[in-house]
């Protein structure tokens, strides 16, 4: 079943891909170099209208199968809504694709005309409150309290939507960090009964690698802000809806799984926060500082960089996977073999940078 998702996906997104490539150089939809962009000719920029259009296609058309397939299949799905969702899960379903849509609009006005950060955060918000009013929120320990439950799935949402629109800065960056994220989550839940939300994995990298086939270097179309976003959005959400912690588990810590499959543009987002504030630099301004930018400057290729960067992804997100089933020792063993191998990373900067500071 997994397979099937995933294949079937790839296939239809590589073709939509090739289709959307076409049209996008013949009605002019292209992305033109700039100051802070790596590319030195106009791009094709209607990748995540590939991506998009895939998994929509293929969830709402496995819909329509579920329902026609007989009573066996409608309560197999309808199971699985249920304990994905809880109550109220076709509801909860229809929120969740819905949010993604807005994602999705907001990206195609800002790949075409840009947006300034304001409205973007007003659009992704009102994507989370989707959420939020239909019942999906983050609801751990501490958590029991509505509204605090609320505003921290809303600053989740957000977070991670605008950590991978910032990641998007190199040929393949975030299909790939996506398509290994999602196969991180897969891993996650495992011990689980969460078939609905390993299928939906499947299908989202499906149709995320079915692009990067055409987007790894040399990349010969982009996803744009559409797909940035609302790939950002699936895994936040997929986050939410994923079981990390039951009371079988050995260790309540598990629940920090989702932040190891998403610790590189967690990474890459607060790094350059930093580094910014700390030259007074505006946050919100874009730049070359972000991680994949700064392995070049330690002497990288742009394609090495996205290598590395995928490597460290993998690695990280391996770790997380194994957390629902190591207990607390096991656990704090790989939360903190995660913060060795992203410390690791910052001190080679900080040596490569001081070196470059010297020969000038």
């Amino acid at each position: 079943m997994y397979a099937y998702a995933f294949g079937a996906a790839f296939c239809i997104s590589m073709v939509l891909t090739f289709v959307m490539r076409r049209l996008a150089v013949r009605f002019g939809f292209l992305d033109h170099p700039g100051e802070r962009k790596m590319h030195s000719a106009p791009m094709p920029l209607m990748g995540g209208v590939a991506i998009v259009l895939t998994f929509y296609v293929f969830v709402l058309a496995h819909r329509l199968l579920f329902a026609l397939g007989g009573v066996e299949r409608e309560a197999w799905l309808q199971q699985n809504l249920q304990a994905v969702f809880g109550h109220n899960g076709e509801m909860k379903l229809a929120a969740f694709l819905a949010g993604g849509v807005l994602i999705f609009i907001l990206g195609i006005v800002d790949d075409f005309k840009a947006l300034s950060p304001g409205l973007k955060l007003i659009g992704q918000i009102a994507a989370a409150l989707v959420l939020v009013f239909s019942g999906i929120r983050l609801e751990l320990f501490v958590l029991s309290n509505v509204w605090v439950s609320a505003l921290v799935t809303i600053a989740w949402v957000v977070l991670i939507t605008n950590s991978m629109n910032l990641l998007d800065n190199m040929d393949g960056l975030t299909g790939g960090v996506s398509v290994i994220a999602a196969f991180s989550f897969f891993l996650c839940v495992q011990p689980y009964e969460d078939e609905l939300v390993r299928w939906l994995l499947m299908v989202f990298a499906g149709a995320m690698a079915g692009f990067l086939y055409h987007n790894l270097s040399p990349a010969r179309i982009f996803m744009g802000d559409a797909g940035a976003m609302f790939s950002g959005y699936f895994l936040a959400t997929i986050a939410l809806l994923g079981t990390y912690h039951i009371g079988t588990t050995p260790s309540r810590i598990s629940v920090a799984a989702p932040v190891l499959a998403l610790a590189v543009p967690l990474f890459d987002t607060f790094s350059v926060i930093y580094i910014r504030w700390r030259s007074g630099q505006p946050i919100m301004k874009g730049d070359k500082r972000h991680f994949s930018h700064r392995l070049v400057d330690l002497g990288m290729s742009p394609r090495q960089a996205v290598e590395f960067i995928f490597l460290v992804a993998g690695v990280v997100g391996l770790g997380g996977a194994l957390l629902p089933v190591l207990d607390r020792n096991g656990t704090l063993v790989i939360l903190a073999q995660t913060m060795g191998v992203f410390l690791l990373i910052v001190l080679l900067m900080n040596a490569g940078r001081r070196r470059s500071g010297e020969k000038q």
